[in-house]
């Protein structure tokens, strides 16, 4: 799949919108302790079901899907949360050893409620993710982050509430399938590759007794410390990112006024840019059509400043992992530059971390091609071929 310019903007509009008929509306789980969770606390499953409708790719292959609520750590209060996501278990039985499992981070859908992949049966696209990993018998867990389709605010683009997000996931679904094993992976688009990159850098201190085998980045917004600078080309994908990238910062720093980042005809359509309940996507389509650029920058330099410095703040890398990386860019992503991925790996290898630097030169963002560059990657870490890597040494 080739989209580019124009095209791949229009397609992040619709992306962002494809919605379809939810599972089930969320329940509100109730209030959690505020100290963190420790040792079998983190992953504790707080609610379950088992879910009637699920994906066709899904049903063909004869997999099952729970719906799960479990405690984690927030990654900004350093205290105890809710997450929710879902838990994909193909057929058959558990291999010995038990079942290996895939923590999936999903790409960005939304920044409210109604946009947790955990209430579509397609994940809002994540699902390409999932079946991949179920028809070669692994368990699959896909949560939706905190604050979304729990309480408490979207941590967008927070390391380590994602990272948090994707390790305890893994032992909310131990905790739902006792037939997992101790070994897993995680792959991740977009939002979701910055997410599993986080996952890596953490698994050392706070993956205890589990098996990471390798994380795989694919168009990972690594690094986004130089989306407003002077060079940087505002193209429609990055203008309607900004107010996502408005309400990571609002949560670090509530002092920030959407004002500063978000004007005009844009601030009037931003309701339709980031809500998941327009089923179609028409309006995104029309709001996306009218922005005009000058409304999408920050409108002061200490305005800028304030974003930049917040942008570094969850910049990664942050740390080397022992763990098996794999980054992933499109030569033709007109969202997260080339070459500012390119940068985050340069200073991961200078960290003495082995990363292995993939790129499609046919490829935008976060593209379906990926997802079978990703999955192939990762399943080689599980049957123990030695990982590659392109940092120099």
């Amino acid at each position: 799949m080739r989209s580019t310019g124009p095209v791949a903007a229009a397609a992040l509009v619709f992306a962002l919108a494809a919605c379809s008929a939810p599972v089930a509306a969320p329940t509100p789980p109730p209030p959690t302790p505020l100290t963190a969770p420790e040792g079998s606390e983190r992953g504790e499953i707080v609610s379950s079901m088992l879910l009637g409708q699920v994906d066709i790719g899904v049903a063909y292959l004869g997999g099952t899907a729970t719906k799960i609520v479990y405690r984690t750590t927030d990654g900004v209060t350093g205290g105890s949360t809710q997450t929710s996501g879902t838990v994909f278990v193909p057929k058959g039985s558990a291999p010995p050893g038990g079942w290996p499992i895939v923590s999936v981070g999903h790409g960005t859908t939304g920044v409210t409620d109604e946009c947790a992949p955990s209430l579509y049966p397609n994940l809002l696209g994540s699902i390409g993710l999932v079946t991949p990993f179920l028809e070669r018998g692994t368990v699959v867990v896909v949560t939706d982050y905190q604050g979304l389709g729990t309480p408490g605010d979207p941590a967008y683009l927070d390391p380590d509430a994602a990272a948090y997000d994707i390790i305890d996931a893994v032992r909310a679904a131990r905790n739902v399938v006792p037939e997992v094993g101790t070994r897993w992976g995680a792959v991740g688009t977009s939002q979701g590759g910055q997410a599993v990159w986080a996952a890596a850098e953490r698994n050392a201190d706070y993956g205890d007794g589990l098996q990471m085998v390798g994380a795989a980045a694919l168009s990972p917004t690594a690094d986004l410390t130089r989306f407003f600078a002077p060079e940087t080309e505002q193209t429609l994908s990055r203008q309607l990112l900004v107010p996502y990238l408005f309400e990571g910062l609002h949560v670090a720093d509530p002092s920030a006024e959407r004002s500063e980042y978000i004007r005009g005809t844009f601030a009037d359509n931003v309701t339709a840019l980031t809500a998941c309940s327009d089923l179609l996507g028409f309006r995104k389509a029309d709001a996306g059509a009218v922005i005009d650029p000058a409304d999408a920058v920050p409108a002061t330099e200490q305005a800028a400043d304030r974003m930049t410095n917040w942008l570094e703040s969850v910049a990664l890398p942050r740390s080397r992992t022992a763990v098996p990386l794999l980054v992933l860019v499109g030569e033709r992503d007109d969202l997260i530059d080339p070459s500012w991925t390119r940068s985050a790996v340069a200073k991961a290898c200078d960290l003495g971390q082995d990363v292995e630097l993939r790129s499609e030169a046919q490829q935008g963002h976060a593209e379906l091609a990926a997802n079978s560059i990703g999955v192939d990657w990762l399943v080689d870490r599980f049957l123990n071929v030695p990982p590659s890597s392109t940092c120099p040494r």
